[in-house]
C-alpha cells in the first residue's frame, strides 16, 4: 500500500491497517523493533520478533524497551480491532511489563489476549516466550476506547 492509500485507509477507518504480517503502515520506531503480527483479532493477537545485536543494551542482552514495545503494540492492535466496528480505537493508559529472562538472540513469540473488554476500557495480557516456551517477559496494558480519527 502506498503512502496515499495508507492515509486514505486511516481516514476511512479511524486508524491504520490492522492486517497480520504487515508493517507497511507502522512507524519507523515499530519497524525498528521488528514486531511481526501473525494473527490479529479482537480476542487474540500473535506475533514474533527476531532478536539480535540491534536490540541489545550495552551489556549484550535485549533491551527491555523492545519487550515493552511489543506488549503495548500487541495489546493496542487487539483492543483497537475489538472496537473498530464502533468507529473507535483503543489507546494505552498503563503498561506494566515484567522482564523475566534475559535473551541475546533468537525468535520470541508474542501472544496477547483480553482479560476484560468493557464499553469504555479494556485490559489485555501479553506473554513473550522464547523458542523453548519459557516466559521471557509478561505485561498487562489497560486501554481506553475512544472515537477514531
Amino acid at each position: 500500500m502506498d503512502a496515499n492509500a495508507a492515509a486514505g485507509a486511516r481516514a476511512a477507518t479511524g486508524g491504520p491497517s490492522l492486517d497480520a504480517g504487515s508493517l507497511s503502515d507502522a512507524s519507523a520506531f515499530l519497524q525498528a523493533a521488528g514486531l511481526v503480527f501473525d494473527e490479529i483479532s479482537g480476542s487474540r493477537v500473535t506475533g514474533h520478533l527476531e532478536l539480535g545485536p540491534g536490540h541489545h543494551t550495552p551489556w549484550g542482552i535485549v533491551h527491555g524497551g523492545v519487550y515493552t514495545t511489543a506488549v503495548e503494540s500487541a495489546a493496542s492492535v487487539g483492543a483497537s480491532t475489538a472496537v473498530r466496528d464502533q468507529g473507535q480505537v483503543a489507546v494505552g493508559l498503563t503498561n506494566t511489563t515484567h522482564f523475566l529472562r534475559p535473551v541475546t538472540a533468537g525468535r520470541v513469540s508474542v501472544e496477547a489476549v483480553p482479560l476484560s473488554q468493557g464499553r469504555t476500557q479494556q485490559l489485555w495480557r501479553v506473554d513473550i516466550t522464547d523458542g523453548a516456551g519459557k516466559l521471557v517477559a509478561h505485561g498487562e496494558v489497560r486501554l481506553q476506547n475512544v472515537a477514531g480519527h
